[in-house]
């Protein structure tokens, strides 16, 4: 019988551009994926971590993708006074091996998508352009915003118009407004002569 050897839980906090999200990193995958809760009801319904998380007064919001969680903090509260309570918690949880997103959240969240997300359908045109925007927001600006705990959607193409969706530390972030205007617009305006601004909505 073979015995697996657990390696521990190792975990680091690293900055976001928001300074009332912290990215809380381990050494092992957690979700293959984003996962994005913004209030208690939705991480009730698919991830025992996160509603672990949100019982504790000062977080606000929950975002989990591949090997880190961002926490946003409660305003009222310093993160001198809770981030070691946060390491703690968050390590002890993954060192048990208890279950951080429950079944079926993926296709939920994709079937959630279909119905809420391209809203016209593109044709001819305008669908390659729309192609090409998910193309380039996937390959240069999602990574990017990843490390910095965040994730960005494509939303809407509309008369040269793009709304994204700004989710994890990227959300009501002050800094994501200008990475928004100064980077990804002109990124997309150069590269997709058609788009004339990007907005963004909050997840």
């Amino acid at each position: 019988m073979e015995t697996t050897v657990k390696s521990p839980i190792m975990i680091y906090t690293e900055q976001t551009p928001n300074p009332e999200s912290l990215k809380f990193v381990t050494n092992k995958m957690l979700y293959k994926g984003t996962a994005d809760f913004r209030e208690e009801e939705l991480a009730k319904q698919w991830s025992p971590l996160g509603k672990e998380l949100f019982e504790l007064p000062f977080v606000k919001g929950v975002y989990i993708c591949n090997n880190f969680v961002t926490i946003t903090k409660e305003f009222n509260f310093g993160w001198e006074d809770i981030m070691l309570k946060l390491k703690e918690f968050i390590k002890d949880y993954v060192s048990e091996g208890k279950e951080i997103i429950a079944e079926g959240f993926t296709e939920a969240m994709a079937e959630l998508e279909a119905e809420q997300g391209d809203a016209y359908q593109y044709t001819g045109e305008e669908a390659e352009l729309v192609k090409k925007i998910k193309e380039l927001i996937d390959t240069y600006v999602k990574p990017a915003v990843e490390m910095d705990g965040g994730n960005i959607e494509f939303k809407s193409f509309d008369k040269g118009l793009v709304t994204v969706i700004l989710q994890g530390s990227c959300s009501g972030c002050p800094s994501s407004t200008v990475t928004l205007k100064a980077g990804i617009e002109g990124m997309l305006k150069r590269m997709v002569p058609e788009v004339t601004e990007v907005v963004s909505e909050m997840g």
